[in-house]
This record gives structure tokens, C-alpha cells and sequence, in this order.
């Protein structure tokens, strides 16, 4: 290995840096600020060394730059997560921004649209956990650990939406053509239009770390 690639390993391996995209992929958060994203809480989210950092009254940072005009259908979306003990989180597809989310629940307001794809390893609250498509296809034992960096690799085609936690398949779910949304109500629904991405905040007791958001279109 060479001293720079030395370098940038330890520096990721510390949290530091944030790595680039692979090869065919898009980055859609540059490491430093919130250029490109809308923040429905801005109290709940900073960036930290190469990481969004969700903490706070639940709330949603929203992709919103100019790449495919934040409106994806058919994709491949990863990024690294890193929760602490006890902490719940989630990255929303299909999405769309809300000030004030229309799905209310106990910890506060949610998107009213698009898909939840959960992160808890370990918060005591709820045994649904990481890499659920949340309460659609549910998880209750965890492919990660707390305070460990894994990388969840979503993959949404046609109307079947993938889950993959550090390469491991966890959900592949098919919307039924009779499909209303399910427990979770109408607006969990595929449509043509696609949506954009979303990070959760989920209470103040949760700490959860964004970072390497890319993304790849599907033809």
C-alpha cells in the first residue's frame, strides 16, 4: 500500500474522511455541509468529521440538489451507518420533503411518503430492526453492530425494493399489484414518479452517522 493510500485508510478508519464513490456511482453528500440537502429539523442533524449526525427531535434531512433533479425510480443506493447503543434511525426512498412529516408517531412527525429502511441494532423501544423495509418486511435480529460502521445497500427496481446489509440480502419485497400501503398507510406506496432520499433523527436519545451517500441509476 502506498503511503497515500496508508493515509487515507487510516484517516476513514478514524472517521475523518469520507470515502469516495466507486466507480459509476454518485456522491450525493460532499462530507462537509448540507449543500444539496434540505433539513426539516436543522436542530437534529450536523456534519462531524465526514458524517451527517442525526440527534434530536425526530426530523428528516431530504436530498435536494441538482442531480436527476432529486428524483430517483430505479436505483442502487448505499450508504455507511453507524449507530450508538440504543439509538434508532432510518433512510427513506421514494420520499419527498415535509417540513412537518404527515405520519405521526409516539417520538414525532415522519414522511407520509416513501419507504423506511430501519436502523436499530439495538434500541430497546422497538424489535424492529436494521435493514427492515419498517412494517412491510420486518427484521428482529440485527446483521449489525452498535458503534460500528456497516454499509446498507438498497436497491429499488420496477416495483420491488432490495435490502442488503454489509453484502448480506435481508429483504426482497415485491409490491402487490392490490397494495394500499399497508400499516404504514397510503403513501408507502411505488409510484412512477420516484422520489428523492432521507435520513431520520429519530429522538433525542439517538445518535446515528451518515456518511458516504452514493447512489446509481438504473436503467
Amino acid at each position: 500500500m502506498t503511503s497515500a493510500l496508508a493515509l487515507a485508510s487510516l484517516l476513514l478508519s478514524l472517521g475523518l474522511q469520507s470515502p469516495a464513490a466507486e466507480p459509476g456511482w454518485t456522491s450525493l453528500f460532499n462530507g462537509k455541509d448540507f449543500t444539496g440537502w434540505k433539513v426539516s429539523k436543522a436542530e437534529s442533524f450536523h456534519v462531524e468529521d465526514g458524517a451527517i449526525v442525526a440527534n434530536g427531535t425526530a426530523g428528516h434531512a431530504y436530498y435536494d440538489g441538482p442531480f436527476m433533479d432529486h428524483a430517483f425510480r430505479n436505483f442502487e443506493l448505499k450508504v455507511d451507518v453507524k449507530a450508538r447503543a440504543n439509538s434508532n434511525g432510518g433512510v427513506y426512498v421514494l420520499t419527498a420533503y415535509e417540513e412537518k412529516g404527515g405520519s405521526a408517531r409516539a417520538s414525532g412527525d415522519f414522511p407520509s411518503t416513501g419507504f423506511e429502511i430501519q436502523v436499530n441494532n439495538s434500541y430497546a423501544r422497538d424489535p424492529v430492526r436494521t435493514g427492515s423495509l419498517y412494517h412491510v418486511q420486518d427484521i428482529t435480529e440485527p446483521p449489525a453492530k452498535d458503534d460500528e460502521w456497516f454499509t446498507m445497500h438498497i436497491i429499488v427496481k420496477g416495483n420491488t425494493i432490495s435490502v442488503r446489509v454489509n453484502d448480506k440480502p435481508l429483504v426482497d419485497w415485491t409490491q402487490p399489484a392490490d397494495w394500499t400501503g399497508g400499516r404504514e398507510g397510503p403513501g408507502r406506496v411505488m409510484k412512477d414518479a420516484g422520489g428523492t432520499i432521507a435520513l431520520q433523527a429519530h429522538d433525542p436519545n439517538s445518535t446515528v452517522y451518515y456518511r458516504n451517500i452514493r447512489i446509481k441509476p438504473l436503467q
